[in-house]
């Protein structure tokens, strides 16, 4: 583990694949992703696999279920009428919607429509599947002072200041 005083800023690119190789993400083509190690900003178990990487490494990254976005938990499975969900119009297998209008209110998927019965699923998508990230680390540096203590990155040089 990275004790906080030799923790780094790392940026690298990513491809995100299913365990059966379909790739469900990408940074490719686009910026990539700046984390400070450490501070949650990246799923605990890529964070974890990423801290002995060096600059320049290009590397497939395994990430199980319970260390990605956790395991599929059927208590976040719920059956409601239509009438209490807060979104108008046709609801549709597969639409994601927030489950309240707190800010913390969970972001939900309909998984079944049965006349008036709707089934909302409140687990991440990707709960329950393991994943394999093929990565390319670009910068891996040593964190300022002012980046530990706010707790997340300045950008990959350290100087700009992203949130």
């Amino acid at each position: 583990m990275t004790s906080p005083t030799n923790r780094r800023v790392v940026s690298f690119h990513y491809t995100l694949r299913d365990p059966s190789g379909r790739v469900l993400d990408t940074s490719a083509g686009g910026e990539p992703i700046t984390y400070l190690e450490g501070a949650g900003q990246i799923i605990d178990g890529l964070d974890v696999r990423l801290r002995e990487t060096v600059a320049g490494a290009k590397t497939r990254v395994q990430v199980p279920a319970a260390e990605a976005y956790g395991m599929h938990d059927p208590n976040q499975v719920r059956k409601v009428k239509r009438k209490q969900l807060p979104v108008d119009g046709e609801l549709k297998l597969g639409e994601q919607f927030q489950a309240g209008s707190d800010r913390g209110a969970p972001i939900v998927t309909v998984v079944a429509i049965d006349g008036d019965d709707v089934t909302l699923d409140a687990n991440h998508p990707l709960a329950g599947v393991d994943l394999t990230f093929e990565v390319e680390v670009l910068v891996a540096r040593a964190a300022t002072t002012e980046e530990m203590e706010h707790g997340h990155a300045h950008g990959a040089d350290g100087r700009e200041h992203c949130h």
